[in-house]
């Protein structure tokens, strides 16, 4: 599998109308399903007086976890083309809420599709992607006569230090990219003395 993927920097809008209509769209960036359910009610209390909100959301590198929701518009007329949208632009850890307000005509099932996909598709254009990467969080413990083996190590790869400790026992955690990791883990381990522990993964 990549070890990249693409997902949102920050939150993104869209807006659509049609025939009284109106279609607000919020693309943001997420991380769990508790921040899916965070954002979608605090839309619901600032758009209390809307009728429906809609969304859809894709979560994790290998974009496995995913969910499509209608919120009583008529069955895939809203979560499918958001999600579908979602997918086209190969997005992951991002999550779009419609909000729509009705204008008293029926749009029909194909006008919906429409009007989601194109609320959807101008959050997703103004948004900012970015690239990110799949790393492990390390910490490793040394004595401070090895200082100058570990700083090779982490400017030969550019690594993420987080934070450090640096007294005659030193630590430093940091994060490592996946694809680089079994290389750094073999150079730190020729480090006389020093202990390595994976936080996470």
């Amino acid at each position: 599998m990549e070890d990249s993927y693409l997902t949102l920097e920050g939150i993104s809008e869209g807006l659509y109308k049609e025939k009284g209509s109106k279609f607000i769209a919020y693309a943001h960036r997420v991380r769990t399903e508790d921040d899916v359910k965070e954002i979608i009610q605090d839309y619901r209390k600032q758009y209390y007086d809307a009728r429906h909100w809609c969304y859809a959301y894709i979560l994790g590198a290998d974009k496995i976890k995913f969910r499509a929701n209608d919120d009583g518009e008529p069955s895939n007329s809203a979560g499918t083309p958001i999600l579908n949208q979602i997918r086209s632009k190969e997005l992951t850890d991002t999550l779009v809420v419609v909000i729509r307000y009705f204008g008293g005509t029926k749009l029909g099932v194909p006008g919906l599709i429409n009007a989601y996909k194109t609320s959807t598709a101008e959050a997703l254009d103004n948004a900012e992607i970015i690239t990110e990467y799949l790393q492990k969080y390390i910490n490793i413990r040394f004595e401070y006569p090895q200082m100058n083996d570990v700083m090779k190590v982490a400017k030969n790869f550019d690594l993420d230090f987080s934070n450090q400790t640096f007294e005659m026992d030193c630590q430093i955690k940091f994060w490592v990219r996946e694809k680089f990791f079994d290389e750094v883990k073999s150079k730190l381990e020729d480090v006389d003395g020093l202990t390595m522990e994976i936080l996470s993964e």
